[in-house]
């Protein structure tokens, strides 16, 4: 770097032609100068939609994790499918396999207070008027390590309006022979101030029949939460038992089966579901984390 003089004036460059660059190449429209043009477009790199994918295996187990959103596209057991997987070049149908960070879930109209503070998140879910399942499914993760058993991904979780936070994340998958996926979590406030967090995951179990009428659901839930038609908690929990929700007990699922509503119990919960046509597929989850602060 140099400097000008005060008066001192620098002729221009010649003109250069315009140059292709970086990992996209322009698409000349026809009769153009230089095979380019303000109109053209960009020939992909063949880099698939969900980004990189991190396979792991052990024993008869094999999972898939993706760039995106350090999303879960695929989890099998000896070529059988657990999880409703999607395609590479495909996005995440119903957000399934999504990591939901820094919260899961809906925020009443993207509103909440914390500190005295009062934020407004944007409306991720516009049609029903809410924030939904947080902040980075849709951002690029960074692979800390990849081995033939488990993958580690991180994301900086930068601030923004209405989360002016700063989070390091971290997510780990694991796979054992004898235990299967193993998962976890991990969140270091970086910032300067306390932030609100809260994380959940999105896998859409599958017992690997076409319909699930006919399986049979252990679901060791005590509690269900009534919510509006905007997945809203419309009241205060309320006993599972005499009412559809109940599957402490092993039972057939039925046709019109409300178990896909949302219910609450303290400490790990053991999903088992099994049908005539294949052995059961069994979901444990532990969490442990701060509720958000409520809407003003």
């Amino acid at each position: 770097m140099v400097q000008l003089p005060a008066g001192l004036t620098v002729p221009p460059l010649p003109k250069q032609p315009r140059r292709h660059c970086g990992i996209f190449a322009r698409n000349p429209v026809p009769g153009s100068e230089n095979g380019c043009h303000d109109a053209c477009c960009l020939v992909p790199a063949m880099s698939p939609l969900t980004g990189a994918q991190y396979e792991i295996a052990a024993g008869d187990y094999l999972a898939v994790a993706t760039e995106l959103g350090a999303g879960l596209r695929e989890l099998r057991h000896r070529g059988r499918p657990l999880i409703t997987g999607y395609q590479p070049d495909e996005l995440p149908p119903g957000a399934a396999g999504q990591l939901l960070l820094p919260w899961p879930n809906r925020i009443d109209g993207g509103r909440y207070r914390m500190a005295g503070t009062d934020y407004q998140l944007d409306l991720s879910e516009p049609a029903a008027g809410n924030a939904i399942h947080g902040l980075t499914r849709w951002s690029a993760w960074s692979p800390a390590s990849h081995g033939p058993h488990a993958v580690v991904l991180r994301h900086a979780l930068l601030g923004r309006a209405g989360y002016p936070f700063r989070l390091d994340l971290e997510v780990t998958y694991q796979l054992s022979g004898d235990e299967g996926l193993t998962m976890r979590v991990t969140a270091r406030n970086a910032g300067t101030r306390p932030a609100p967090y809260g994380t959940g995951s999105h896998p859409y179990l599958t017992a690997g029949a076409p319909v699930v009428d006919e399986c049979e659901l252990t679901l060791p839930v005590a509690e269900w939460l009534p919510a509006d038609n905007r997945g809203i908690p419309a009241g205060p929990p309320q006993d599972v038992a005499g009412t559809g929700f109940d599957f402490r007990a092993a039972r057939q699922v039925g046709p019109g089966c409300p178990a896909t509503g949302p219910g609450r119990r303290s400490g790990p919960t053991r999903v088992t579901a099994g049908c005539r046509s294949s052995p059961g597929t069994r979901w444990a989850a532990r969490a442990a984390a701060a509720p958000w602060p409520s809407s003003p």
